[in-house]
């Protein structure tokens, strides 16, 4: 069980269900999930009905049950690049989760997981962001999750701002931002992290780079190229803008691991998609 605490900070008391989905951002699936559950709700540590007000200084207390068993979603369609007894690869759309949150519930690569695989465990071996899209390994049993953990080499594709070198390492530590959650920054006192690039086109505007990461820090190629003046196309959280793409202009485009039953290399890959081909066709502005 899984349990996740908000605190309400509302100048007006405002009914449960307007706090949690208004201000919190919980899908309605969720509110009902949770509804159902005895004790899937509580408020300073008593059970509270969504229609109950909420003031500012309340805890709200969310009890999610394990991850472990996903609703099956037959509505989703991830198309599969690569698939045999002991894992699956998805081409991964962006726009789409890999795992629930609080504010996704049904429309995550894991419910179609689930749909296709109701007898197995989602274990994803490596993750992508909501907005990133490309190839996801996911592993169809236990012991090959973990011979695939760590072991996997990504490759991935991203357009940036400007005219970046032929090619180039970024060694820049990166650290969570302060008071933020969600940011991350490069900062002296971070783990250590390392980008290797090499550009493949440039109209001008945009530079179409091919990444190999040393390390796997959260965000790392955001941060990376944030930092050295080169934002990817479409990332407004660093520094990108949304002009010509409306999300981060990132692909996990080839992905290489051994097989865990045969030890054989294996190597699969994705096309760059159209939104990012896309700005490659229209000259500098």
């Amino acid at each position: 069980m899984k349990r996740i605490e908000l605190m309400v900070n509302t100048a007006k008391p405002v009914t449960l269900e307007k706090f949690l989905t208004g201000e919190k951002g919980v899908s309605r699936r969720l509110l009902t999930r949770l509804k159902r559950r005895f004790g899937g709700i509580t408020r300073n540590g008593e059970t509270i009905r969504s229609i109950d007000e909420v003031r500012q200084g309340d805890i709200i207390v969310l009890s999610l049950a394990d991850d472990s068993f996903l609703e099956p979603n037959g509505r989703l369609n991830v198309p599969i690049a690569f698939e045999n007894d002991s894992l699956v690869v998805f081409d991964k759309p962006n726009g789409m989760p890999v795992h629930p949150s609080i504010r996704h519930q049904g429309d995550t690569l894991g419910n179609y997981f689930a749909y296709l695989y109701p007898e197995l465990t989602f274990r994803s071996v490596n993750r992508l962001d909501r907005d990133t899209s490309g190839l996801c390994v996911i592993a169809k049993d236990a012991l090959a999750a973990k011979l695939l953990q760590g072991s996997c080499k990504k490759v991935y594709y991203a357009a940036v701002y400007g005219t970046i070198p032929e090619s180039g390492t970024i060694d820049a530590p990166i650290a969570r931002e302060r008071e933020s959650i969600i940011l991350r920054c490069v900062r002296e006192d971070g783990q250590r992290a390392v980008t290797h690039y090499k550009r493949l086109q440039c109209n001008g505007r945009y530079s179409l780079a091919e990444i190999d990461l040393e390390t796997g820090r959260t965000h790392q190629i955001r941060v990376h190229f944030a930092h050295i003046g080169a934002p990817l196309a479409g990332d407004d959280l660093y520094g990108g803008l949304r002009d010509d793409i409306n999300r981060q202009a990132l692909h996990c485009g080839r992905i290489t691991f051994d097989d865990p039953m045969t030890g054989e290399s294996i190597t699969v890959s994705s096309e760059i998609p159209e939104d990012i081909r896309l700005l490659f066709t229209q000259e500098e502005k």
